[in-house]
């Protein structure tokens, strides 16, 4: 098999795993979930404070759920021994980073497909836009591509549900500031060219971080 097809492959193994167990998108589409509706009692939502408001509200909640969702994913490998089992594969490693990756951003792409709606609701925002749905894809996929690689590293610690965070947050900054410039730009309806300067950089921060994260994902699986 091709590396896409080995990477597809594992891929599919975590998205069949996910399906019988079901622990994963559970636990973070209830996190984000209850993040989104406990910012909605917690700010006064007018015309005015709303769209300036939102964007915020809606990254911090995906951002966090992300990581509860990164770090629940190499944990439940680790624990059950399935990732000796794939290191022991005559798989690239490559192959490896880029099924997990995959797996990641499928489950970021679920939850937020759920939550939006919910969000939409609550803010009374319109959310099913091209260029929003553009960004949160963008978004979730430098998100999922740096979160992978600090995944596996943290998982390899006795404190990993404490490293993760410790080690990813400050490296995804500024991918989230751009997915909130973008998104705030959107939901108030500014100029096309002012979403395409944030928009740009997202595309620049996705491609530094799927290639850095490749390289050197082999050294941070191997303990």
């Amino acid at each position: 098999m091709d590396f896409l097809g080995k990477a597809l492959v594992i891929a599919g193994k975590d998205l069949l795993t996910e399906l019988r167990t079901k622990d994963i998108v559970t636990s973070v589409l209830i996190f984000a979930l209850l993040a989104i509706i406990i910012f909605s009692f917690s700010f006064e939502t007018s015309a005015e404070t709303t769209p300036l408001v939102a964007p915020g509200v809606l990254w911090v909640a995906f951002t966090f759920a992300g990581v509860v969702g990164l770090n629940r994913s190499f944990t439940l490998e680790k624990d059950k021994g399935c990732l000796e089992g794939l290191m022991l594969c005559p798989v690239d490693r490559g192959a490896i980073y880029v099924g997990k990756l995959l797996g990641a951003l499928t489950f970021m792409l679920v939850v937020e497909g759920i939550s939006l709606p919910v969000f939409s609701v609550l803010y009374n925002l319109p959310i099913f836009m091209p260029g929003l749905l553009l960004v949160a894809v963008m978004t979730s996929l430098g998100f999922a591509a740096i979160g992978t690689l600090f995944s596996a590293v943290a998982s390899s610690t006795r404190a990993r549900d404490v490293m993760l965070p410790i080690l990813f947050l400050p490296m995804v900054v500024p991918i989230l500031i751009a997915a909130v410039k973008a998104t705030g730009t959107l939901m108030a309806s500014e100029p096309l060219q002012n979403t395409s300067t944030w928009l740009q950089l997202i595309a620049a921060f996705d491609i530094i971080f799927l290639v850095i994260s490749t390289l050197v994902f082999e050294f941070a699986i191997t303990e």
